[in-house]
């Protein structure tokens, strides 16, 4: 299976950004694959703060890398992608809009609740991944 096919259909993934002091941090997100971006946004789900420390993280430094994994009990089925790429944070505009569309089309509890926002748009850069069937 190809990278992208991977990416395309897993239904979660971790985004790792760059703290300003230098450590990273990771949160887990849904996600969808755009064209040769990957899109995620801030939902309705409960957050302590309006203002992420995601959000913060890309408008200093932009450099990001998303996760996507496959576990199983049968390792033989394991694998992993890594993308490493820039990040933007769009709040309106056709890539806003194209995103919450992607996220609509792919993930059904947000038909109810459509995110609002801001959405995260990954540009890739790199790819890397391994599977324990090479």
């Amino acid at each position: 299976m190809r990278s992208t096919d991977r990416i395309a259909e897993a239904r979660v993934a971790q985004l790792a950004t760059v703290r300003g002091d230098g450590r990273p941090h990771l949160v887990p997100i849904v996600f969808a694959l755009v064209g040769e971006t990957i899109v995620t946004a801030i939902d309705q789900k409960p957050k302590t703060t309006d203002r992420l420390m995601r959000l913060t993280n890309i408008e200093s430094n932009p450099v990001v890398s998303v996760l996507v994994h496959n576990y199983e009990d049968d390792w033989n089925l394991l694998w992993w992608v890594r993308v490493d790429g820039e990040a933007r944070v769009l709040t309106h505009g056709p890539e806003f809009t194209a995103g919450i569309a992607a996220l609509f089309a792919k993930y059904p509890q947000y038909r109810e609740a459509p995110p609002p926002g801001p959405v995260i748009v990954v540009s890739i850069d790199s790819v890397t991944e391994w599977s324990a069937r090479a």
